[in-house]
């Protein structure tokens, strides 16, 4: 009973200090066993690992494509055009070793602001030597590989590797922008204005021509009617004297009614004369034919 009382807790103590001793390495992290602080063993391998109970230290870190989005930045580009940019990148850890010997207990955290200063650094070093055209165009993949490759390199001391690099914003600042849409619209209100201008004068133009031509038209016309008029009032006045000098008694007659005609219109006018006048020689004779001039 003495022996068995003695056996139990050095059986459950051994077994406490072997689970202890075993850890799991899952296949979305790396491993680094520690001994007071200095790497003593590093495992990339998802399985089972050993270390010494009570002396030994099993640090973690995750072996994934981890993100990191920038901060909104205000940069000047070579024109002197400010813009606020920020990016996302993509880095995962390469060597651990070095990895802890950059960050030391800090971990991903650690290593995530200093990738930010990298990042920001690399921004303003490529964004600052181009215009602002170049950076606000839609085909901006040289300048992100240029980012990637200034911070890769710089990263390369932490024990990371940065993937790729992606411009998100490239926007002018708030303050910028009612000045740049002022602009914008003044320019569209300028070109409308030139093109309200060109469309006056072409409509000018073009009304000109046709009043031109309207008036050659209706000079052509009145030309051509005063000729017709004039050749058939000759026709006329021929035909009236052809007829008239046949009996110069009816052409009289007929002098004598159109002139009736005329005067004896309705209307407020008034004649005046005396009965007796020649203006009613066929009116006043019951065969119709002018009386005798008087001597």
């Amino acid at each position: 009973m003495a022996k068995a009382q003695i056996i139990l807790p050095a059986l459950f103590a051994l077994g406490a200090l072997a689970l202890s001793s075993v850890f799991i390495v899952d296949e979305r992290e790396k491993v680094l066993v520690l001994q007071f602080g200095q790497v003593k063993q590093e495992i990339s391998e998802p399985g089972l690992g050993f270390k010494v109970p009570f002396i030994q230290d099993v640090v973690r870190y995750d072996d994934r494509i981890l993100g990191l989005p920038t901060p909104p930045a205000e940069i000047t580009p070579l024109d002197d055009r400010r813009l606020v940019v920020d990016a996302f990148a993509r880095w995962r850890i390469v060597n651990l070793v070095d990895f802890r010997e950059a960050v030391g207990s800090g971990g991903v955290d650690t290593a995530q602001m200093r990738l930010q200063n990298i990042l920001s650094n690399a921004i303003r070093e490529v964004l600052g030597a181009v215009p602002s055209n170049a950076v606000l165009s839609e085909d901006r993949t040289a300048l992100m590989n240029r980012i990637r490759d200034i911070a890769r390199r710089e990263a390369n001391s932490l024990g990371v590797d940065v993937i790729d690099v992606r411009l998100t914003r490239t926007d002018l600042p708030e303050q910028n922008l009612e000045a740049t849409f002022a602009r914008m619209r003044a320019e569209r209100e300028r070109e409308a204005a030139d093109e309200r201008a060109r469309g006056g004068e072409a409509a000018q133009r073009v009304r000109a021509a046709a009043d031109r031509a309207v008036v050659e038209l209706t000079s052509e016309a009145r030309k051509t009617a005063e000729v017709v008029r004039g050749e058939a009032d000759a026709q006329r006045n021929a035909i009236y004297a052809q007829a008239f000098g046949k009996d110069p008694e009816f052409f009289a007659f007929t002098r004598s009614l159109t002139a009736y005609e005329r005067a004896l219109r309705e209307g407020n006018s008034s004649i005046v004369m005396q009965p007796d006048s020649a203006f009613f020689n066929y009116l006043n004779d019951a065969n119709g034919r002018a009386a005798p001039a008087a001597p």
